[in-house]
């Protein structure tokens, strides 16, 4: 029989200003009250955090994504991080639902930084043993940090949102060969078939154009699949596409759902009937709009929290099966 642990041994949750609700829900499903702190923001703009009781030789863990104002959340996240470690905490864990600065994470043009690089390093000054993420923009950027990295997948829990929506004989469409990989497996999650858009950016203002699309989707359920959704405008792009292709319905997935900008505007319009997204994002610039429906990840970080929690392997959270 499993003895009951005592609450000094059960994990300590800060839950930043970023995160309040998810993080509340992780501490619903770990059994556990969210730690006592509090953020202020000063008229000059400056941010300060403190923790409210003791973890002293305690495991904390810092839910926070680095969601809009996605600069006041980073510099929050650190300042989380920092706060735990002069406190003696045994160890800190950064889970960070949505990841931002993801996308840049090279040097593909002349005298620019390598941004995420550079908030994985800040990161570890701050104070972090270990970070939890969820579908990073680009895979690699675990290999930024010098900390162990868990990345995990929104696709289980997006594929049992997808089928309740009612999609039959579905096609994952792919919005660009970087997310092909990814598409490949939700298709052979759903049984489904596999298609893939031809997109190109040509500037940083979030617009791409779709110029084609390799694959039969004529008289299918077409399912567009991404890590995140800024603007909106590749997947109502794409979706057209679709359409004119013959695909009998479009419906949208993806981990992230920044939606800023005239993204509702836009989901409105165009021919996607749903847009499924995860509550790794809570505090979108702009209201959802109707046709957007949010699954909930708390149970996902939850468990990875407690095997981290309790030395046990995470490796069943990575499964395809």
């Amino acid at each position: 029989m499993r003895l009951r642990r005592r609450p000094v041994d059960q994990p300590v949750v800060v839950c930043g200003s970023g995160s309040r609700r998810l993080g509340g829900a992780i501490c619903a499903e770990l059994g556990v009250q969210p730690a006592q702190a509090e953020t202020m923001r000063f008229a000059e703009g400056t941010i300060f955090v403190r923790l409210l009781e003791n973890v002293r030789g305690r495991d904390v863990y810092v839910v926070q994504s680095t969601v809009y104002p996605a600069n006041d959340n980073v510099v929050e996240l650190l300042f989380w991080l920092d706060a735990c470690r002069r406190a003696s905490a045994a160890s800190v864990t950064a889970v960070v639902p949505y990841f931002s600065y993801g996308k840049g994470d090279k040097k593909d043009e002349p005298r620019v930084s390598i941004r995420a690089r550079v908030i994985a390093d800040a990161i570890e000054v701050a104070g972090a043993d270990r970070l939890v993420t969820m579908d990073l923009h680009a895979p690699q950027i675990q290999g930024f940090f010098r900390i162990p990295v868990d990345d995990l997948y929104a696709m289980p829990i997006l594929v049992d949102a997808i089928r309740r929506a009612g999609a039959h004989d579905p096609i994952v469409v792919s919005p660009d060969s970087g997310y092909a990989k990814m598409a490949r497996r939700f298709a052979s999650r759903l049984g489904g078939g596999f298609a893939l858009a031809d997109k190109t950016r040509s500037g940083h203002d979030e617009a791409a154009e779709v110029f084609g699309l390799l694959g039969d989707v004529a008289g299918r359920d077409a399912v567009l699949v991404d890590d995140f959704i800024a603007s909106g405008g590749t997947l109502v792009e794409a979706a057209e596409r679709l359409v004119e292709r013959g695909a009998r319905s479009v419906i949208a997935a993806a981990t992230h759902g920044l939606l800023s900008g005239d993204a509702e505007t836009q989901l409105a319009a165009s021919p996607i009937e749903r847009v499924i997204v995860t509550d790794t994002v809570e505090n979108q610039p702009h209201p959802l709009g109707e046709r957007v429906e949010v699954v909930s990840v708390a149970g996902l970080f939850a468990e990875a929290i407690r095997r981290i929690h309790d030395r046990e392997s995470i490796s069943v959270l990575f499964s395809d099966r």
